[in-house]
């Protein structure tokens, strides 16, 4: 067995997901969860059954509810909890559990959205509570859970924000036979990403829900890379980033299957749902729901032309039918194609 302990923050699929990956590998993997019923279900069925139904999982994944003996001991924290979810989690920790997590150095990112009520990243935010000592790495890429879970393979990509030389060391430890792991030095282009990603993903959805064929799909996915690449200019990304995994690899993906959250909002949108039985349908969090009204604060802030983030927000959030903005976007005046 490995003597590296690993915490994972989040029981729902893609922590569940990530721990089985590392677990594999020999490495001590604890899971923190926020009901008993589920940490007893992982470890004496070894089965996430409310997010991972039917896939098996290692024995040697711990789950716990209890924070402290999740973090005791551990050498990486991997944070897997709702990006809305982050802020009352440190809220919830004791004075105790607070000091012991703030004194582990590395801090793996693999949450996709933006704080709603404080428009920042996550990165932001854990910096903000852990201090400027802690390093705080990226992971982006198109990775959804169930397929990692099941041993199908991809390839993500992980950055640095912080000591650059231990980025390789995040690197190794989370490669795997399947899951192969590129690094790069654009941690900000990759969470920028992977965070405005999934609100084209709704866009994708409602794509489909429409039954608006292949052109229209590959169309949106293309424009909507623009948008994507029209904010992370704003935060100082690098353009390269979002034509590699983080950026064009995750939008693909998230644009075009059913495993998508996201994609699903907007396919149940499309298909007639009211916002509130679509959303409570998905059963799992949509972070694109909450990024799009973020996005669009941006947007208006640096005034940013995003007509696809735009329209999902009115649809969203200003009751568009979904005929509507898809009318809109096409009567748009015509102009060059990067503009």
């Amino acid at each position: 067995m490995n003597k590296l302990k690993v915490c994972v923050i989040g029981g729902g699929s893609w922590g569940t997901a990530l721990a089985k990956v590392l677990s594999e590998k020999g490495i001590r993997v604890f899971l923190l969860v926020r009901r008993k019923d589920l940490a007893d279900n992982i470890n004496f069925r070894h089965e996430n059954p409310d997010y991972l139904p039917g896939i098996r999982l290692p024995q040697e994944i711990s789950a716990t509810v209890n924070a402290y003996e999740c973090l005791e001991g551990a050498s990486l924290v991997i944070w897997t909890i709702p990006s809305h979810a982050l802020r009352s989690f440190f809220e919830s920790l004791s004075r105790e559990e607070y000091e012991l997590l703030k004194s582990i150095e590395h801090h793996l990112l693999g949450i996709k959205g933006i704080d709603l009520e404080t428009g920042k990243f996550p990165s932001q935010i854990l910096r903000e509570r852990l201090g400027e000592k802690s390093n705080i790495y990226i992971l982006g890429g198109p990775s959804f859970a169930k397929e990692v879970a099941r041993g199908l393979p991809t390839a993500v990509v992980v950055s640095a924000f912080g000591n650059l030389d231990s980025l390789k060391w995040v690197q190794e430890t989370l490669a795997h036979r399947y899951f192969r792991v590129y690094r790069n030095d654009d941690p900000v282009g990759v969470e920028c990403a992977g965070a405005l990603k999934n609100v084209i993903a709704i866009a994708g959805g409602i794509c489909d829900g429409l039954e608006l064929g292949a052109n229209a799909r590959a169309s949106l996915i293309t424009r909507g890379l623009l948008e994507l690449i029209r904010v992370g200019d704003v935060f100082g990304a690098k353009r390269e980033t979002f034509y590699g995994l983080a950026g064009l690899g995750d939008l693909v993906l998230t644009c075009t299957s059913a495993l998508s959250r996201n994609y699903r909002l907007g396919f149940l949108l499309a298909k007639g749902y009211p916002l509130e039985s679509a959303l409570k349908e998905i059963k799992e969090v949509a972070e694109g729901y909450r990024t799009a009204k973020v996005v669009k604060e941006i947007s208006e802030k640096f005034n940013l032309t995003l007509p696809i983030c735009s329209e999902v927000y009115n649809i969203l959030y200003e009751k568009t039918s979904v005929i509507e903005a898809l009318e809109r976007l096409l009567r748009r005046e015509l102009k060059e194609e990067f503009w």
